[in-house]
């Protein structure tokens, strides 16, 4: 995926003038052989800061070997205004962490108090007022902080991505989808950039594309993905012409951002001039880590985004959708296994899911459009979904979103999609989340989340939580066990 950054994260080692500059350094080595092991983007930062003005040496190495992230490893008590400068100072995320002692025997002439000194920079960063990632325990050996630093890795791919990010829109939303329209000044505090179009300008740079060199080879890499699942070859030409004109104009537009994703109109209006529903087209634009949002959905296409990132897979925009029958759950005993009923529900969507994610896709029409713009007729222009079934496996349901008055929110739940026939049209697929039912009645409607839901396809909650930590959102909401009650929960019910 080349919209997502290649980290760098640079390795820093600070000592406190008082301990022995030398310990740092041989704590520094071992980590460094650990990140190695670990195929870790993890370069090395010669100086070890003492005082300030290592701290200086240090940030312009950290910008000669283009990190984009770093590290600051406590391999003694450490400075912790020096410390903490390069936290603030740094055009980049920042991780603490700290050595533990090695052994018994080490404790007479090298132990290193980092323990102690986590405190002190904690509250440097306080006074300075920097939002740096500290691990739940920011203590260890070697091998410890290396998978520290590899979970960070993951939070440091999504924060450093939001700051360079830029999301086209083409369109307002649909009639009756209040809920994908929301401020766009919380974009702006976290440092993402937004290019609003009208529908008129996406069917500009869709006739632009017409006869463009690239559609023809476009067009036959669809045929390729496709296989047996191409149904309509016919309709390629003209969703070639789509994703060439997407492209060419994420391409010109970017500016001063490196990254960027869309939120588009696509329907009522889009099928009548365009003569096709995109789904296919945005689902392989969300292969290539390109997440385009149905109806308009600003913050559905940024969640979509932070689980491309946080993942390194390709993400989909699901409605929460339907129940899963009764007489379904009874008839698949092995599969729903310990779930209730009320901790499954299907997540759906006209068929933006990327091929990859789904078993037997096939090119189809959008059933709800097609009765309502072609009844009684042969399916025409309501055609261009990718439908299938999504494949079984873990998911994270996540969405990033601005209330009304402009303040972030968010949620973020692991679960799994189970291998079970929703025996319904669309892409979808039975998801289940442990307490999925009092997180829908006490998180979703409590807190008035709208029906789209980024999908990650692996487990990433952990990453998406200390991101959206260091981002600044403030109410991060998660499904909770039986055993923990939501705060509007009924204790009687």
């Amino acid at each position: 995926m080349n919209n997502v950054p290649t980290l760098k994260i640079g390795l820093v080692a600070v000592s406190r003038d008082c301990f022995p500059k030398a310990l740092s350094e041989k704590r520094k080595k071992a980590l460094l052989d650990e990140c190695a092991s670990l195929n870790l983007p993890v370069v090395d930062i010669p100086t070890v800061v003492e005082n300030e003005t290592d701290s200086l040496k240090a940030l312009e190495q950290l910008r000669e070997k283009g990190a984009n992230a770093v590290v600051l490893f406590l391999g003694n008590f450490g400075p912790e205004g020096p410390t903490t400068i390069i936290a603030q100072r740094f055009d980049g995320p920042a991780m603490l962490a700290a050595a533990a002692e090695e052994s018994t025997a080490s404790l007479a002439s090298d132990r290193g108090d980092a323990y102690c000194g986590m405190l002190n920079a904690s509250y440097n960063l306080g006074l300075r007022g920097v939002t740096a990632h500290i691990p739940e325990y920011p203590v260890g050996t070697p091998d410890e902080v290396a998978g520290m630093i590899r979970d960070f890795a993951d939070v440091a791919r999504i924060v450093v991505a939001l700051k360079k990010l830029k999301i086209f829109s083409f369109g307002p939303r649909p009639q009756d989808f209040l809920a994908c329209n929301a401020p766009v000044k919380p974009l702006y505090d976290l440092g993402v950039e937004i290019m609003e179009n009208s529908e008129l300008d996406l069917y500009d740079i869709y006739n632009e594309a017409k006869g463009a060199p690239e559609t023809a080879d476009v067009a036959k890499q669809m045929a390729e993905e496709l296989g047996a699942g191409n149904t309509y070859p016919e309709l390629l030409d003209k969703l070639a012409q789509y994703e060439v004109a997407l492209v060419k104009f994420m391409e010109t537009n970017l500016g001063a951002s490196s990254f960027g994703i869309f939120a588009n109109k696509c329907w009522p209006s889009f099928e009548k001039y365009f003569e096709f529903v995109p789904c296919f087209v945005n689902s392989r634009l969300a292969s290539r880590g390109i997440p385009v949002s149905c109806e308009v959905d600003i913050y559905g296409a940024l969640s979509e985004y932070i689980a491309t990132c946080a993942t390194q897979l390709p993400a989909t925009l699901l409605d929460i959708n339907n129940t899963v029958p009764k007489d379904m759950v009874e008839n698949n005993p092995a599969v729903v296994g310990s779930y209730t009923r009320t901790d499954l529900f299907m997540g759906f969507h006209c068929g933006n899911t990327c091929s990859s994610c789904m078993l037997l896709p096939k090119i189809n029409y959008q059933v709800i459009m097609h009765r309502l713009m072609e009844p009684g007729k042969e399916p025409d222009i309501t055609r261009g979904t990718l439908e299938g079934r999504i494949r079984p496996g873990d998911i994270t349901l996540f969405r990033l979103q601005s209330t009304a008055d402009a303040k972030l929110k968010s949620y973020v739940a692991e679960g799994e999609i189970l291998d079970m026939d929703p025996s319904t049209f669309g892409g979808v697929g039975v998801f289940a989340i442990p307490e999925m039912g009092r997180f829908y009645r006490h998180v979703l409607i409590q807190q008035r989340f709208p029906h789209h839901a980024a999908i990650g396809f692996a487990k990433a909650g952990k990453a998406m939580c200390d991101a959206l930590t260091m981002l600044g959102v403030p109410d991060i909401y998660a499904n909770r066990p039986k055993s923990d009650r939501y705060p509007t929960e009924n204790p009687f019910a």
